[in-house]
């Protein structure tokens, strides 16, 4: 059970992570509306594909961008048809690998984790969660 308490913090603090470069990306571009838009900015490049905004590294991916904090915390997300930001265990995974004090949780605990976290996120589609609107 102390391993699913350690995810669940870990997707936690994902969570948290990701709000914290949403707030800090309106702040630093006062035009976006929500943090897909980073998405529309790099495509008509009236952003650059990676560089940074504020406290934050960032490189748009596909359909998705990876952000990285000065501490070296990374928080990659995709964002799907409708804007709203999706993610799955190697992405969660990969956060805590990248933490100060780096976690390697398994898929096995981050899926339990998850599911103690519904209905605060949601399955979108099979393994892919996003965080109930």
């Amino acid at each position: 059970m102390e391993r699913v308490g350690a995810a669940r913090d870990l997707v936690l603090g994902y969570v948290h992570a990701l709000n914290a470069i949403d707030e800090a990306m309106r702040v630093a571009i006062p035009s976006l509306e929500r943090l897909a838009d980073v998405l529309g900015l790099a495509h008509s490049r009236r952003i650059s594909r990676s560089g940074r905004i504020g406290t934050y590294s960032y490189t748009v991916h596909g359909a998705g961008c990876r952000f990285v904090s000065l501490n070296g915390t990374e928080v990659d997300v995709d964002f799907a048809a409708d804007g709203s930001e999706v993610f799955d265990l190697w992405r969660l995974h990969w956060y805590g690998l990248s933490l100060p004090e780096p976690l390697d949780i398994t898929d096995h605990h981050l899926r339990c984790a998850v599911r103690t976290l519904q209905p605060l996120l949601t399955e979108v589609r099979p393994g892919w969660f996003s965080v109930a609107g």
